[in-house]
């Protein structure tokens, strides 16, 4: 397999019969163990009037885990743009790479993060207007650059934020983010873990129609990718349930917090690879770690991603923090 970093991706689970408290204390425990497995970053990500996820206040929760962690990088994966104004997005991350230098990362999605009715409780505009994400990312980009007295009467300017290099990343689970990343000279992570069908197309795009950018002379391409990992495949399957019940909850329309595993979900996990990627619906892989070393070195090979971010829906903490270090040892 060519050697890519890995990276986490966390939603702060909350699981039945707890809290968004303890959830908050696994994540930072996670990110200092991903810090010690050799992970390159660890994102959380916004997400509003979910029962199951507690980083709804992503900035903070940022502020928490870079607080209890010395080298990898923490950001976010990410920050739902039309949900805030760019000024007030530049200003909090200012802070963060102000407390944190150099260790802080901004993805940026263009969906709410929530359903719509919770959209209209965010304040957001609810008119689609696919110009607008766009023009807010070169807005929010304006904030981080440097300022001076020779700055015209009336300039806004992000303080924290003016001056400082906080790296940009475009997220997408369509063609549209290829697109806009591919136009900016950014960084693209695709959400392959949830939405694959798309993900060949996107990255044909995004590698075609990338424009070299200042910091940028080349595309950069991170994957998501579903992974529970455990010593035998029979036990990785039964893990894996939680997460299958509550996808399912979730396309109900009934989102809830992460259940315990169950036998009556369990099936057995199509191996990587036997299915074409562009039929594939989410990216994932469940088993004993040679299990999973053959399902991403085939991933890898087929796509030749710069780094890959692993989301694992894991019931049990204890067994979360095992399936990231098989993970990271697959390297």
């Amino acid at each position: 397999m060519n050697v890519v970093p890995f990276s986490v991706l966390d939603l702060a689970t909350i699981t039945d019969g707890s809290d968004a408290a303890t959830a908050l204390r696994h994540t930072r425990d996670l990110a200092q163990h991903a810090e010690r497995w050799g992970y390159r970053r660890y994102w959380v990500a916004e997400h509003h009037n979910m029962p199951g996820i507690a980083s709804a206040a992503t900035a903070i929760v940022i502020a928490h885990v870079a607080a209890g962690t010395r080298t990898i990088r923490v950001g976010a994966g990410g920050i739902m743009l039309p949900n805030h104004a760019p000024l007030v997005v530049a200003e909090q991350f200012g802070t963060l790479e102000s407390l944190f230098p150099g260790r802080i990362d901004l993805g940026l999605g263009r969906a709410p993060g929530s359903d719509l009715a919770t959209a209209r409780a965010l304040r957001r505009t609810l008119a689609s207007d696919p110009d607008a994400f766009p023009q807010d990312i070169l807005e929010l980009l304006s904030y981080f650059e440097p300022r001076g007295e020779d700055d015209p009467p009336g300039t806004v300017r992000a303080v924290p934020g003016a001056g400082l290099k906080v790296p940009l990343y475009i997220l997408g689970s369509s063609l549209f983010g290829a697109q806009v990343a591919a136009a900016l000279g950014l960084p693209f992570a695709f959400a392959s873990h949830f939405a694959a069908s798309l993900m060949l197309q996107a990255i044909e795009i995004y590698r075609r129609h990338f424009r070299p950018s200042a910091d940028h002379p080349e595309p950069y391409l991170m994957l998501g990718v579903n992974i529970v990992a455990a010593d035998t495949d029979e036990e990785a399957r039964f893990i894996a349930t939680s997460g299958r019940q509550s996808f399912a909850n979730l396309r109900r329309g009934l989102p809830t917090t992460l259940p315990p595993p169950s036998r009556e979900f369990e099936r057995e996990v199509v191996p990587f690879g036997t299915i074409p990627l562009a039929e594939v619906q989410s990216v994932s892989m469940v088993g004993a770690p040679v299990t999973v070393r053959q399902g991403l070195e085939a991933f890898v090979d087929r796509t030749r991603p710069d780094e890959l971010i692993i989301a694992a829906q894991i019931f049990d903490h204890a067994a979360r923090l095992r399936s990231y270090e098989i993970v990271g040892k697959s390297r």
